[in-house]
């Protein structure tokens, strides 16, 4: 990317919130990235705010020529442009399968620096300071789409499928849905921030949509000629002390089932990347990693590859879009068996959020532990969900659901599990 100016604020804390609501007044396009300074295999999100008023067409997004820095969204039903697949379920926001702008304000925080793209001047700062930050007040209604029962049928549904031959894994999800009088999308991402950090925090504005996102995990980063896959299958809860962590840990090491998920979709991810890369390049560098979160341990495997010439961001969506952990193996024909069985259409869940910078090195999360709220009809609704395989246990994976939905809960409605 290009250089930045450099602007020293000591209360770096201080200064942040504010730009972040400056912009969000000022643009009809925002994003900003935060890592939280966690140490993560190649690295978390960088520490980034992005602001425009250009919505970028599908066209602009795969030209490789545009001197742009893009930012935004590939939707999970993007699916259905790059495979004979539908989505029939209702959506419970509209959104469109690809949402992007280009950056007209590009700033990054390090330390006590905010570095800027744009020349700005001192009164622009004092008029920053100025700003009055809203309360986190939120009065939703929240409802689950389908209860315990009918998640523990759909879960023997999926066995009896994989039985059959048609699937070997499938990310099954469930979604919550809710609507509000009161709710400011900004404050609600501090206040998730605070609860739950993590690698690849995100929070997206594009006009009346949000994205609020604390996702713990990367879909693909490019540097140069080397492509980065890191796909997470296996969670465990945090335990209440150090030794109960390192009882949680191990245990999901040794986890025959966990282990046996992530290595399939680890395969899954291997072949997609070969798809696009030079022959001999894929190689996983870390396999059933085990890293700590606020509120859980998660396996994490890291796969990389050497791209073939030329190959351009378009030819790398079409190989590797949807991720793997995402769907489950076979991966198109369980796109269909996920249609079937769930009760709403995915659209921003569980696709990919990210930038792209004027050389073409992009990087981009998974849009999972995300809340997507629509402004205008004051609608919101988040999923959640885990890898089913024959081994899994239909109550377990729903109490691994409600485990991954604690933080958002607390969130959107103040209920905190003890």
């Amino acid at each position: 990317m290009q250089e930045f100016d450099f602007k020293y604020l000591p209360k770096f804390q201080f200064w942040k919130p504010k730009l972040i609501y400056w912009v969000s007044q000022q643009y009809d396009y925002l994003s900003y990235f935060d890592g939280n300074n966690y140490t993560y295999p190649q690295k978390a999100f960088s520490n980034l705010l992005f602001a425009g008023n250009k919505k970028i067409n599908e066209d602009d997004l795969w030209n490789e020529q545009l001197n742009l820095v893009k930012i935004g969204i590939i939707g999970y039903d993007f699916k259905n442009s790059l495979e004979s697949l539908s989505s029939k379920n209702s959506p419970i926001i509209n959104l469109p399968d690809l949402c992007f702008f280009a950056a007209e304000l590009c700033f990054c925080f390090e330390e006590n620096y905010i570095k800027s793209k744009t020349k700005l001047t001192e009164e622009f700062w004092r008029k920053i300071k100025t700003i009055e930050l809203p309360d986190d007040k939120i009065k939703c209604e929240l409802k689950a789409q389908i209860t315990k029962r009918e998640y523990i049928k759909s879960v023997e549904t999926i066995q009896k499928y994989i039985r059959e031959g048609d699937t070997y894994e499938m990310n099954f999800c469930q979604a919550f849905e809710g609507s509000f009088t009161i709710w400011d999308p900004i404050a609600s991402f501090f206040k998730l921030q605070k609860i739950s950090p993590m690698p690849f925090a995100s929070l997206f504005k594009a006009e009346d949509k949000w994205l609020i996102s604390a996702s713990p995990e990367r879909f693909l980063k490019k540097e140069n000629s080397r492509l980065i896959a890191q796909p997470i299958k296996g969670t465990i809860q945090r335990g209440g002390t150090e030794i109960d962590d390192e009882v949680n840990k191990k245990s999901l090491l040794t986890s025959e089932k966990e282990r046996a998920e992530n290595l399939m979709i680890t395969d899954l991810t291997r072949n997609d990347l070969s798809k696009i890369s030079e022959i001999g390049s894929v190689k996983v560098e870390e396999l059933f990693g085990i890293y700590s979160l606020p509120k859980v341990f998660q396996m994490i495997t890291t796969i990389s590859s050497i791209l073939k010439p030329d190959t351009t961001f378009k030819k790398i969506i079409q190989a590797t879009f949807p991720m793997g952990s995402m769907t489950g193996a076979p991966k198109i024909r369980t796109m269909e068996l996920i249609d079937e069985l769930e009760s709403f259409k995915r659209n921003w869940f569980s696709g990919a959020f990210g930038w792209i910078d004027e050389n073409g090195d992009f990087d981009f999360s998974v849009v999972i532990r995300s809340i997507i709220a629509d402004l205008e009809t004051k609608k919101l609704y988040f999923g959640v969900g885990s890898a089913i395989t024959i081994d899994s246990d239909a109550s377990k994976e729903y109490e691994e659901c409600e485990l991954k939905s604690q933080a958002i809960l607390e969130v959107l409605n103040g209920r905190k599990k003890s």
